[in-house]
């Protein structure tokens, strides 16, 4: 094989091989690789305004590429000055964070994402960042909200510390597609079996992908009869319990290995602010009555006909204790933030992007109960009942076009201010206490000049493997750095 050299050029450019390859030879990858790698490294100094730029995008592993400028213009004469220009940073670029909170497109973004709704939710649980601290003294749940049944699945089942058989019946027993009602083997955790239908054909796909659809409308009508509930059992008019008590909750979507959605929920009462104590009659109890009774009759009608959508049987409440353990502030705010960064990866690695055509569906590489659950969404969004979901813009999350997480105005702070107050901490790190800062911790320009930006889309990704393994190195030596400083700090190894 012709030997490979490295190219002068500014773009690093390996010399094409004497050979006419369809596709490139492993070695002569390699030997881009390494040659990539020498020519980001050899400059000291521009290696070292790369790394600068990819710290101030949080170590992204996918970020945005920009091209352009910021001008400050002087709003009496119009003379502009340029104080940042792409033309003078390496390769004549600006990284930017993709900002993703899915862990499995972009670790490091969904961490910065996994953090802010810890302080989101855990502000709701003990106060801080704007909401009072006497709210730990609310009535709160913890609540998980199931989908009903669309056909048997493999479980497991422990009793007495034993695992059961999965699902025992006469061996005789058959359903109406000929397969066998039972299954003897006891699955244990991590079981790729477990979830999956008992008969494929007998599960019900399509009515499973429309229920995944209408979870959010059905949650905004369970807090409405929720108001009403609540009323109803502490003998007032919805007019005069709003007026003394308020419900907040946030929440957030999971999708179980089935491929439906379930809402965990945290839910306080208030009175008419958080700052206001509720009433004595609004009690733990009452509240978990009240969702209770809410959670079995609140149903919505099915645009394709049959039944009605309504919640599973399985309702989970439990209530939030302060200190530390299960069910605890602490823990309740981790286990929801850990789940807002996830969505439908587990159920099928190509389940990471939009599905834009027929074909593209066709070459999905899923498992076949996550397969027939998106082509049910591609089959119903196209007919006119169910044209108004949204199925096939939504058909890669099965069906459910919800957010991850949503809380009521009155739970806790919002995501927005919690940036803006990242931004204005890392502001005045880098500028000193001095620089002026707008309402979202930006810099603000100096007096009687005017901020001028012009960017334009360059991209996404890095240029080069090699640069994206230095930055995949980063990340993992920041996130390790980190780690150990948690450590330190906590006194636990």
């Amino acid at each position: 094989m012709a030997a490979t050299t490295v190219s002068v050029d500014p773009d690093h450019r390996l010399e094409q091989s004497t050979r006419n390859h369809k596709k490139p030879h492993r070695a002569s990858l390699g030997h881009r690789f390494l040659a990539d790698l020498c020519a980001r490294g050899g400059n000291p100094h521009g290696y070292a305004q790369w790394r600068r730029q990819v710290r101030g995008a949080g170590y992204c592993q996918r970020p945005v590429r920009l091209v352009g400028g910021v001008d400050h213009i002087d709003s009496d004469t119009g003379e502009a000055r340029t104080v940042f220009d792409t033309a003078e940073e390496p390769d004549g670029l600006l990284l930017k964070a993709c900002g993703t909170r899915r862990a499995a497109r972009c670790p490091p973004c969904a961490e910065v994402y996994r953090a802010d709704a810890y302080q989101l939710l855990r502000a709701g649980l003990a106060g801080g960042k704007g909401v009072p601290a006497m709210v730990a003294g609310h009535p709160r749940l913890f609540v998980t909200f199931t989908a009903p049944s669309f056909g048997p699945v493999h479980s497991s089942r422990v009793r007495r510390g034993r695992v059961q058989r999965c699902r025992p019946a006469r061996s005789t027993a058959r359903c109406p597609h000929g397969r066998p009602r039972r299954c003897a083997t006891r699955h244990i955790s991590g079981d790729p079996a477990l979830s999956t239908p008992i008969c494929l054909d007998c599960y019900d796909h399509e009515r499973a992908v429309v229920w995944n659809a209408l979870a959010p409308q059905l949650w905004k009508r369970t807090t409405i009869y929720l108001g009403r509930t609540l009323a109803r059992q502490a003998g007032l008019t919805v007019a005069q319990c709003r007026a003394v008590a308020r419900i907040s909750y946030v929440k957030v979507a999971e999708y179980q290995a089935r491929g439906a959605v379930h809402l965990h929920v945290i839910i306080r009462l208030d009175g008419p602010d958080p700052h206001t104590p509720p009433p004595g009659w609004a009690t733990v109890e009452l509240l978990a009555a009240a969702l209770q009774q809410t959670a079995a009759h609140v149903t919505l009608p099915s645009p394709p006909g049959g039944p009605p959508i309504r919640w599973g049987d399985q309702l989970d409440l439990r209530p939030i204790h302060d200190g530390t353990g299960e069910r605890s502030e602490r823990q309740v705010a981790g286990y929801l933030a850990k789940y807002a960064t996830k969505a439908t990866e587990g159920l099928g690695a190509a389940l990471d992007q939009p599905i834009t055509s027929l074909a593209q569906l066709e070459r999905l590489a899923l498992p076949e109960h996550t397969a027939r659950l998106v082509r049910a969404c591609w089959t119903l969004g196209g007919q006119p009942s169910t044209a108004s979901l949204g199925l096939r813009r939504w058909a890669h999350m099965l069906g459910y076009g919800g957010h991850c997480l949503t809380k009521s105005s009155h739970y806790s702070t919002t995501i927005a201010a919690l940036r803006a107050a990242r931004r204005a901490w890392t502001a005045r790190r880098h500028h000193g206490p001095a620089v002026p800062l707008d309402g979202d911790g930006r810099p603000l320009p100096p007096a009687g000049m005017v901020a001028v930006a012009d960017w334009q889309y360059a991209g996404c990704g890095y240029t080069t493997p090699a640069d994206a393994w230095l930055a995949w190195s980063m990340a993992t030596d920041h996130q390790h750095a980190r780690q150990l400083a948690r450590e330190e700090l906590t006194g636990v190894a």
